[in-house]
């Protein structure tokens, strides 16, 4: 009796055994594809603009690698990974990888490049991208930064694009020239703008297509018949987007300039934003405006971006235009004041005084029609824009957001891929890497080796 019912329970052990296997491995073989990002920055998940962008993909894709013996292996990897990223949320993207030595009529069918090439297909449209662009180098020699999926994500932005919208920007005002406005023109043309520069004293009139003016960072007035030109094209369809530039004298040579703005009720103040509280990252002409409630900012705040002016000049709409409502975007806090006394500025640093504008100020503005419809963007500062700064926080997605609100396009206001941490490649001898590999595949499995079985015979011995 007792056998049996030792034999019993051996068998429901086994049974039970059996059955946890059975679970652990449908439960392992369920949460195979689950990865958690525990990284700092969350440089493995996808950003909020790829993920809209794939689950907006409504017809099919066909993603094609091709690669040679000159391809990077690492190189060759991320890429790969990151578009088997792409595939798992879209089952409309097809992906296939192709050796260009050993299919070579693949090579004369695409414009590749040896080092690696990654096609983008759909229907008749074609993009083209290579390995090499996807990666941008770092401020050390052999560091470099992978950006490729924001690459990725604006080749499938472009395959639903229609025509281009045109903008333009301002020039012949000591402006700042798009030379030094790649990033920002680069994102701008990624989300299917075409930017031109634009002198009116050459031109004579602003463009029938053009959608809207860009004034980035004037330095001069606008002259009397350029402004009549400007305010009647924003007459009509025309919208502007407008980031001042720091000038000491802006009180009295920014006569058209503030004209502009005050068709729409906003008044340049002539100030400068000053921060009292100082930092070992800042002085107190770096400002850190907290947003104000609008589409333009929402998914900044959401993902805590900030966005960084230096020398701004201060706004105001205390004469309110029916037609033009306005809303604060960006602005200080209470701490801040406006310095009035410019001359002061430029020689010594600056004391709060009577004549200082009280905080909080306003350093950004959005204008609308009085239906509802997106009229012009206007901003107390312009440097964030420039390629050494535009990359910090949220200055990058902060541009693309307020010329994405402009043109009504919502799906252009978002959180775009970001850069990958700065990889430093290291560089080892052929003596070192055959350490390496007799160290891990030969060395140390044979110590474990004589280890196990040192034990193992002194058990059996005893």
């Amino acid at each position: 009796m007792n056998k049996w019912i030792r034999g019993t329970n051996a068998v429901v052990l086994s049974l039970a055994v059996i059955g946890i296997f059975i679970v652990l491995t449908i439960f392992l073989n369920s949460t195979k594809s689950l990865q958690i990002d525990l990284t700092q920055n969350k440089k493995f998940t996808l950003s909020d603009k790829t993920t809209e962008t794939l689950k907006a993909l409504d017809k099919d894709v066909h993603l094609i690698s091709l690669t040679s013996d000159r391809t990077d292996p690492y190189i060759k990897r991320q890429v790969e990974e990151l578009v088997q990223e792409y595939k798992k949320r879209n089952g409309k993207i097809v992906f296939d990888q192709f050796d260009i030595i050993k299919q070579p009529g693949l090579a004369k069918q695409y414009d590749v490049d040896p080092s690696g090439t990654l096609v983008v297909e759909s229907g008749a449209v074609k993009k083209t991208l290579y390995y090499a662009d996807m990666f941008i180098p770092g401020q050390q020699q052999g560091e470099y930064k992978f950006s490729g999926e924001e690459k990725l994500t604006q080749a499938l932005v472009n395959l639903n694009a229609k025509e281009k919208s045109k903008i333009y920007f301002l020039s012949g005002h000591s402006e700042i020239p798009l030379t030094q406005l790649n990033l920002w023109r680069s994102g701008l043309e990624g989300e299917n703008y075409e930017v031109t520069e634009l002198n009116l004293l050459r031109e004579g009139k602003i463009p029938d297509d053009a959608e809207v003016l860009f004034i980035i960072g004037p330095q001069s007035d606008i002259s009397d018949k350029e402004t009549e030109v400007i305010k009647e094209y924003l007459k009509g369809k025309g919208k502007l987007y407008m980031a001042l530039g720091f000038n000491k004298d802006m009180a009295t040579q920014w006569k058209n300039i503030d004209s502009l703005l005050s068709q729409y009720g906003i008044q340049d103040q002539h100030a400068v934003a000053i921060e009292p509280k100082q930092s070992q990252l800042f002085d107190p002409l770096t400002i850190i405006p907290e947003y104000g409630y609008h589409d333009i900012t929402k998914k900044l705040q959401d993902y805590n971006l900030l966005t960084m002016m230096n020398l701004a000049v201060t706004l105001s709409s205390d004469k309110p235009v029916e037609d033009f409502p306005a809303t604060v975007i960006l602005k200080t806090t209470e701490n801040a004041y406006g310095e009035t006394d410019i001359e002061t500025l430029m020689k010594s640093r600056t004391v709060k005084d009577d004549k200082d504008i009280k905080g909080p100020l306003n350093l950004g503005y959005v204008v609308e029609t009085k239906e509802n419809k997106p009229k012009a963007v206007v901003l107390g500062g312009s440097s964030f824009l420039v390629d050494n700064v535009i990359q910090q926080q949220g200055n990058r997605d902060f541009a693309l957001n307020s010329v994405g609100w402009l043109q009504e396009q919502k799906d252009q206001v978002t959180i775009r891929p970001r850069e990958g941490d700065a990889i430093k490649q290291a560089m080892i001898t052929n003596s070192q890497a055959n350490s390496i590999f007799y160290g891990t595949v030969l060395l140390f499995p044979l110590l474990f080796l004589i280890v196990g079985g040192t034990i193992w015979w002194r058990r059996r011995k005893g």
